[in-house]
């Protein structure tokens, strides 16, 4: 099935961009219901609380997704998570 190519295309969390299977069981790990809450979210707060539900140093590309994820509920336009790992480097300090 496409990938939405805006938010309010979503329906469930596999509808966006950078989503499959797996982050969409991320998601309902960490509480999540229904996509547009993401528009609300912290992703490097999202990765933490991951790490520590599931007790797994999950890889930190996982923001990069949560990233793309969360802006593209918030309006912007699809990106692929990579363009995030630079933002993702600079905010923790490591590029």
């Amino acid at each position: 099935m496409a990938k939405a190519t805006c938010a309010s295309e979503v329906r469930r969390f596999t509808d966006i961009p950078n989503v499959g299977p797996a982050t969409a069981g991320d998601f309902a790990t960490l509480g999540l219901r229904a996509p547009a809450e993401l528009a609300r979210c912290d992703a490097y707060a999202l990765y933490r609380r991951l790490c520590t539900t599931t007790g797994v140093r999950h890889d930190p590309c996982m923001i990069d997704v949560f990233l793309a994820a969360i802006d593209f509920m918030n309006g912007a336009p699809a990106q692929p998570w990579w363009h995030y790992t630079a933002q993702r480097k600079h905010a923790l300090g490591d590029g």
